[in-house]
């Protein structure tokens, strides 16, 4: 039995903490580093633990005995650390907002060797490794989608995934462009901007610890509106051999065009190489573990020429509360994030008056309740919360640490938004829990994870589209703007640049 959940407040510098990797592939551990908590608290050698046992500080450590009750002692209590932003240093708050750093060494040299793998024996490769990661012989990786039967659904389960497809192709509909961007930049020079379909991409859906149908929903949406023409479906087979009901129910309503029944660095490769039955694709979407986030980083930059939506991390939240936010929403969205993997990230950043002790209580209670509580424990025992005390500071600690997902769950949630730059998507508002945007409230799911949304964006429609630029002159826009080229040309010693020009419109070398 877990003990209660305690919060430890503690302040210093470090390195940040490793996670256990997630299965989707192989199954390796990563290299530990110490925990950014741990070496904070060790720094100055404050202790402060918020939880149903009270609050209780010391100027040393407390030695981890069942006697001392302001530690958390079960190996599945939920324990998260507890900073007062204002005691912080500058350097101690960047040191809180580093991710699990992963020794990619190790996964390296395993997903190496089984890219090289698919790209030389294709199918056969893909087959062993099947075989070997997931237990299962399959007789064939890739099945067409017109050879699928139609999956049959519980009736209630099919209206929600409806629900999600209408409002998720509701959203992305949204994002087309009505008519191409066309500008006259002067006059006889035209400027326009046309988007294309990447024609062939692949769309990773995880298979590890839960079956996720709802990111074949937020990839084959998309995809198919911008109108690509091979849409491959990449996603671990049950012991079976079979596919998911509810990942092939949605393939089909959404356009996929074909199903390749492997997870892991194999189904990258399969997807980024093409085999005898898979199809090349150019472009590869999708989250997974540390083996598909390796594998997709290798190939877009090896010979197979394809390219990726985004770097992927272990999945984070951070939560906005004040003093009126109820307990139990509070506790159900930290919660929510937290039963991904005990390598989820979850932070609480708390406003002024809030009840830190009453979150407390409510989340251990919340977490007791649930199938997946000891993975949750896991991933609460290495996240934390910060006391701010204003709504600007909130801001720029959120603002930082750049969240995956954002919740702001404070009144007037809406006069938030023109302070926050960096997220990958933000839920405003009490009644927006984190869950809608993961499932049907119409935005994509697939996000930057580990700090990326500070230079990346979710998937959306231009995901799976290129743009191009044209440019289209009359006789009397060149004439009109030659001149300054031809100048431009000879300034950076290009003659060929500028007689291209100044033959056309006849100016004197």
């Amino acid at each position: 039995m877990a003990e209660a959940l305690c919060w430890k407040s503690v302040v210093g510098t470090t390195k940040p903490f490793v996670p256990v990797n997630r299965r989707a592939g192989p199954t390796v551990q990563a290299k530990p580093v110490a925990s950014a908590h741990s070496h904070l608290a060790s720094a100055r050698g404050l202790a402060r633990t918020v939880g149903t046992q009270g609050v209780r500080t010391s100027s040393r450590q407390q030695p981890r005995t069942r006697a001392n009750k302001t530690v958390c002692m079960a190996a599945a209590t939920a324990s998260m650390k507890t900073y007062k932003y204002s005691e912080l240093s500058e350097e101690e708050r960047a040191a809180i907002c580093q991710r699990p750093r992963i020794d990619f060494s190790s996964i390296m040299g395993i997903v190496g060797p089984i890219c090289e793998n698919v790209r030389t024996k294709g199918d056969a490769a893909v087959k062993e490794y099947t075989s070997k990661f997931d237990g299962v012989d399959l007789d064939s990786i890739v099945v067409p989608i017109e050879d699928v039967p139609e999956p049959t659904l519980d009736p209630e389960v099919q209206a929600a995934f409806d629900v999600a497809y209408d409002n998720i192709h509701t959203f992305h509909m949204a994002q087309k462009e009505a008519k191409p961007l066309e500008v006259e930049t002067m006059p006889g020079v035209v400027c326009r901007r046309v988007a294309r379909p990447v024609a062939a991409v692949g769309l990773y859906v995880p298979g590890g610890t839960a079956v996720l149908p709802s990111t074949a929903l937020m990839l084959a949406v998309p995809a198919k509106i911008a109108g690509c023409s091979t849409l491959v479906m990449a996603t671990p087979p049950m012991k079976d051999g079979s596919i998911c009901p509810e990942v092939l129910y949605v393939a089909k309503k959404a356009g996929v065009t074909h199903i390749l029944k492997a997870g892991g660095a194999q189904a990258v490769a399969a997807m980024a190489y093409g085999t005898d039955t898979c199809p090349k694709v150019t472009k590869i979407f999708g989250p997974g573990n540390q083996f598909v986030t390796a594998a997709k980083m290798t190939l877009q930059n090896s010979e197979a020429m394809v390219s990726i939506d985004m770097p992927a991390g272990p999945s984070e939240v951070l939560v906005i509360a004040d003093k009126d936010a109820p307990h139990a929403f509070v506790a159900a969205d930290l919660l929510s994030q937290a039963e991904h993997g005990k390598d989820s990230q979850v932070v609480l950043v708390a406003l002024p008056g809030v009840d830190l002790e009453g979150i407390a209580a409510e989340v251990e209670t919340q977490r007791a309740a649930l199938p997946r509580g000891d993975i949750a424990a896991q991933a609460l025992a290495h996240s934390f919360v910060v006391e701010v005390d204003s709504k600007e500071t909130a801001a720029k600690f959120s603002n930082l640490y750049a969240p995956e997902h954002l919740i702001v769950n404070v009144a007037d949630a809406d006069s938030w938004l023109p302070l926050l730059d960096e997220a990958g998507s933000i839920f405003l508002g009490r009644w927006t829990p984190e869950s809608v945007g993961d499932y049907a409230s119409g935005t994509n799911h697939v996000l930057p994870t580990y700090g990326y949304a500070r230079m990346y964006s979710g998937v959306s429609l231009d995901s799976f589209q290129k743009h191009m630029t044209v440019q289209e002159l009359t006789e009397d826009g060149l004439k009109l703007l030659g001149p300054s080229v031809a100048l431009m040309a000879k300034v950076e010693g290009l003659d060929a640049h500028r007689r291209a020009v100044t033959l056309r419109i006849g100016m004197d070398d």
